[in-house]
């Protein structure tokens, strides 16, 4: 009697052990559905078609440690194969010290984060309709990084690294393929600074290694202001080519939204690429309403596009309508 009063005893305090050091779980997702016609691209799901799905779930869970600082992991998944995993997070807050994380995949340490910060009603005006992407510091929009985020003086500063060498396919132990890390590489810096409760300024700098040796510099500097429901905004990005013979790009983006109320906004979005060498600039517009409904949202986009590719005569349309459920 007395050894299972003892054994009930050390299982009792076990159990009150683990529960005061469980972090907390939660679970969210949703899907979209989504219809494009004229000349554009779809974004989601895994067809060409006119219609397309797309669903996500994403796992998190948390935990505080001793000394305060909290542990989160984020596991996300998408598409139709659920059990694929698209994206996973680590993150240690360490409070006024900062935040340190590691994204396996489609984390945005870094200047990655500021590939178009312009005010929108839905997404960028380029999104879906082809040509010279804006896409600063794409391998760490992509790829696996860490990353550390810390406030100091008011301004908002986010690092990234990324070696960009990838495990063996044949891997033992750990191995791995170091014969593509320059290809691979990347670090960024990305700084925001709010001047006043309307003027919010954000700016950026970054170095891509490439398969050569040689390497992309990147850099973005813009700003937005908002008055009363309205917002506009200015951004600047920068794509040098060290390679001989390579190719620089120069982006400017213009953005204005208009908060009608709590649940319709509209936006209007110029998005105008210049590629050196090239005869013409890419030009988009895009204009785009979006409305809210709790955990539904319906969006529709209508944009125009022309030089698109900074090829002359190739003229780009596209309209999309994306429906979305979150829970």
């Amino acid at each position: 009697m007395n050894i299972k009063k003892v054994g009930l005893t050390a299982l009792a305090g076990s159990l009150v052990a683990t529960s005061a050091f469980a972090g907390a779980l939660s679970l969210s997702g949703g899907a979209k559905v989504s219809y494009v016609t004229g000349d554009g691209n779809q974004e989601i799901g895994d067809t060409a078609g006119r219609f397309a799905m797309d669903q996500e779930i994403s796992a998190s869970g948390s935990g505080e440690l001793d000394n305060g600082f909290v542990v989160t992991l984020t596991h996300g998944m998408s598409g139709e194969e659920t059990a694929k995993s698209d994206t996973s997070s680590l993150t240690l807050d360490m409070g006024d010290m900062g935040t340190l994380s590691y994204n396996d995949a489609d984390g945005h340490p870094g200047l990655a984060g500021l590939e178009d910060f312009m005010p929108k009603a839905y997404e960028q005006a380029n999104d879906g309709i082809g040509g010279n992407a804006s896409a600063i510091m794409a391998k760490q929009a992509s790829g696996q990084g860490f990353g550390y985020d810390v406030s100091v003086g008011g301004a908002s500063v986010s690092i990234g690294v990324s070696d960009g060498i990838a495990a063996k396919a044949d891997r033992t132990d750990g191995e791995r393929d170091t014969s593509t890390a320059g290809a691979n590489s990347s670090s960024s810096i990305a700084i925001s600074y709010d001047v006043s409760d309307a003027l919010t300024v954000k700016a950026g700098v970054g170095t891509e290694g490439q398969a050569d040796g040689k390497e992309l510099d990147h850099a973005t500097l813009g700003a937005t202001y908002a008055f009363g429901p309205m917002k506009v905004g200015y951004q600047l990005n920068d794509e040098d080519d060290s390679a001989a013979g390579g190719t620089d790009l120069e982006t400017e983006i213009y953005g204005i939204s208009f908060m009608i109320n709590d649940s319709l906004s509209v936006s209007y979005a110029e998005h105008n690429t210049d590629k050196s060498g090239a005869a013409v600039d890419q030009e988009i517009e895009s204009i785009q309403a979006s409305y809210s409904m709790g955990g539904m949202s319906i969006n529709l986009k209508e944009s125009e596009g022309t030089g698109i590719g900074a090829a002359a005569d190739t003229n780009h349309d596209a309209t999309e309508i994306l429906v979305s459920f979150a829970f």
